[in-house]
Parts: structure tokens; C-alpha cells; sequence
């Protein structure tokens, strides 16, 4: 069933904040085509301050995790209230997969979601081909009547730029040294040697969970860092980041942030690898990895710890 400029349109990315980032390259490539199509997207309760102000999206719906069950048959029968045209499903898990085969519309999904068998489009999801998710995300849309692909984007507000603008009276660069993974995220000494070249002022970035990782990084660097992890939001981070001389960041959410707003960026792979899909999309982009370790890359997401307890992919990294 093709898209047209009356489809109304659901898109599902309940994953992570990189992932729901990269889900905007399809939402802005339907828009692109047919402009008075209207998309709204649903999003994990915490993630829709990235998208509120987005000129692509109608309305930003949300899954509260820690009421997921309840949370679930809610937006099931708002869905089928909204009588959308197309349900489009980028997240490849159950509680996403029932959302979307019963809300109605025409599905479309990839696989690998275990109820993917009642979509009436399915699609593979190739990893280690060196596809970029953007590209596997266009395939489903491709497939119904989307030619060409737009690249992912976020929009800080007039107010959002704003508030950021006392960081950036003198030039300046951006760190976000942490992740969820704990094997993706570049280590603390390396952090400090990156800092110890660098002449430009360091803003630390994070969330609040990352505001004591950021404090120890800045002890560590006295003079040279100011830290505001757990102080901004999603959106004023972006800006800050769209103005930094250069961002340094691990593989993790804050390198979509660049991609999105094409900000330049360094971005460290340790445990993991761009083949998987989520490299950097800036035009100004560098990836640094170390390369010919049998053991990388060790999981898709990465780890809670080194599986080989020597954690030579962030110790070894050139800065």
C-alpha cells in the first residue's frame, strides 16, 4: 500500500536516543515527498523533548516503560481511534511489534520483531554489512512509494538557542564521555589525555545519570572543563553541540546529535563497530577505532564489562 499526500502515519521507535534520532532521515524522506501527509511518531516516555519542535512531525506520542503493559493496550485504542493509514515499525521487539499489528493500518516492519509474521510489509534487517541504519530504516518506505532518502535532523528552538548562548561567546569544544554500555564508553585516562591537548574550553555533556563521570572527569582536568551534565536539556545540548568547534563523543546517542544537526565530531568506537550501522552522518566526521582485535567487535550493544577483562579497544585508542 503506497504512501500519498492523505496517508496519515504512524512511526514506532521505542529503542534508544540514537536510534529515535535516526528514525527522523525516514520521517523528513515522507515529508519530502508527500508534504501534506501527516506523521506522527511514538517515542519511549523520556525521548520526545528531541522531537517536539520537529517541522516533519504532526505529534509526538509516548510509552511509558515503567507502565508498559497498561501503557501499551492505552495507545493500542488511541491508535485505532486516530485510524491511521500506515504503521510503521522500527523497533524490533515484542511490546512494539503488538502495538503495531494491532492498531490497525497498513504494518510495516522489519523481520526480526517476533510478530512481524502479521505485517503486511517485512523486511530484513541486515547487521555487519555496513548498511547504515538510515538506509535500513528507508528500505520499508522505499518500498512504498518514498524515492529518495533526507538525512536524519533536530531543530533547537529560538528559545533553546537562547538559553545556550552564554556557553558560546569564545570558541569551544564538547565531550560526552559516557554511555550505557560500559564498553563502549572510552576510558577516563583517555578522556583526560584528549583534554590535556586541547587549548579550547570543554563542555562536559550528559545526562544526569553521567553527572558524576563528568565531576571526576573535570577534577581530573582542573581549569579546563566546565561540567554540565544533568544541567541541560536533550535539546540545548544539541545546540551546543551545533556550535562547538568540534564534539568528541563515544558510540552513543550524543553522536546522532551531531549527525543531526551536521556538527563536526570525533566519534570512539571501542567495543563496537560502524559496520553494525550507526556510524557518524556529519559532513566533518572522524571515527577512531583500534583495529585487528579478534575479540572486537564483542556484542551489538556492547557490554557491562570486558569479556576478556583487558579492554584493549579503549585503552589502546589513539586520541
Amino acid at each position: 500500500m503506497l504512501f500519498d499526500n492523505s496517508s496519515k502515519i504512524l512511526v514506532i521507535q521505542t529503542a534508544f536516543l540514537g536510534d529515535v534520532i535516526l528514525a527522523t532521515s525516514l520521517v523528513n524522506s515522507i515529508k519530502q515527498q508527500f508534504p501534506t501527509a501527516v506523521v506522527d511518531v511514538l517515542v519511549k516516555k523520556g525521548n520526545e523533548g528531541l522531537l517536539l519542535d520537529h517541522p516533519s512531525i504532526n505529534k509526538v506520542k509516548t510509552l511509558d516503560k515503567r507502565r508498559k503493559y497498561r501503557e501499551m493496550w492505552r495507545l493500542i485504542r488511541e491508535n485505532r481511534r486516530e485510524n491511521y493509514s500506515h504503521i510503521v515499525n522500527l523497533h524490533r521487539f515484542f511490546s512494539s511489534g503488538l502495538i503495531a499489528v494491532l492498531s490497525g493500518g497498513y504494518t510495516a516492519g522489519f523481520d526480526k520483531n517476533p510478530l512481524s509474521r502479521w505485517y503486511k510489509l517485512r523486511l530484513p534487517h541486515p547487521v555487519m554489512q555496513g548498511i547504515h541504519e538510515t538506509d535500513r530504516n528507508f528500505s520499508l518506505i522505499a518500498a512504498m512509494g518514498i524515492p529518495e532518502k533526507v538525512n536524519p535532523s533536530l531543530h533547537p528552538s529560538k528559545e533553546v538557542l537562547e538559553k545556550v548562548q552564554e556557553f558560546q561567546e569564545r570558541p569551544y569544544v564538547c565531550f560526552a564521555p559516557a554511555s550505557v554500555w560500559a564498553t563502549k564508553q572510552l576510558p577516563m585516562e583517555k578522556w583526560v589525555e584528549l583534554a590535556e591537548k586541547l587549548t579550547k574550553p570543554i563542555y562536559l555533556l550528559g545526562g544526569p545519570s553521567d553527572a558524576g563521570l563528568c565531576t571526576k572527569l573535570a577534577e581530573q582536568i582542573p581549569g579546563k572543563a566546565i561540567n554540565l551534565a544533568g544541567e541541560l536539556s536533550l535539546m540545548e545540548s544539541v545546540a551546543l553541540m551545533q556550535g562547538a568547534q568540534r564534539n568528541y563523543v563515544n558510540d552513543s546517542g550524543p553522536l546522532h546529535f551531531a549527525s543531526a544537526v551536521n556538527a563536526p565530531v570525533t566519534a570512539f568506537f571501542c567495543s563496537t563497530v560502524t559496520d553494525f550501522g550507526f556510524g557518524p552522518l556529519s559532513e566533518d566526521s572522524e571515527v577512531r577505532e583500534v583495529r585487528n582485535l579478534t575479540c572486537r567487535p564483542c556484542g551489538l550493544h556492547g557490554k557491562k564489562e570486558c569479556p576478556e577483562g583487558h579492554f584493549k579497544c579503549g585503552k589502546e585508542m589513539e586520541v
